[in-house]
């Protein structure tokens, strides 16, 4: 079972990695600013929790960015990390299915959430905000399901 959990880990990281690189090479080709909202959810999981994010000015909103892209390895790496005990259980899917629900799962982790907090509609969406948040997740899946089957046999 430790392994598993290593190997989610490991795994997680990479799909991680892959979904920053294609998303800062959208935010280059396109010019598009960063998304703020990572940082507006923890900001509104941390008012919930009664536990706010001390500063105030730059210095909050900095930390906010920090916490928000800290959330998303946990997310990523925590996705490796379920996909990887699913795959202990004996559960093997092909290579594109594993990756299409392994990328379908971090997806919704993300975006569920913001949903519910009401920081983010994906109902509003148009196919360009789809799009930009698809691709890397999807290229998130297929990395990190790739990295569970080649190391997992």
């Amino acid at each position: 079972m430790m392994r598993s959990i290593v190997r989610g880990c490991v795994a997680g990281a990479v799909g991680t990695t892959v979904l920053n690189v294609a998303t800062f090479a959208d935010m280059a080709l396109r010019g598009r600013p960063s998304s703020q909202a990572p940082a507006q959810t923890v900001e509104k999981i941390a008012q919930g929790m009664g536990r706010p994010v001390p500063g105030s000015g730059d210095g909050r909103e900095n930390r906010l960015s920090g916490l928000g892209g800290l959330s998303g390895i946990a997310v990523g790496v925590g996705t490796g990390v379920m996909v990887s005990l699913v795959c202990h259980t004996g559960l093997r899917l092909p290579w594109w299915l594993g990756g299409l629900a392994t990328g379908a799962l971090a997806m919704a982790a993300t975006d569920l959430p913001m949903a519910r907090l009401g920081v983010s509609d994906p109902a509003g969406w148009s196919a360009t905000d789809w799009v930009s948040d698809a691709v890397p997740h999807l290229m998130y899946g297929f990395a990190t399901y790739g990295t569970l089957v080649a190391h997992g046999k």
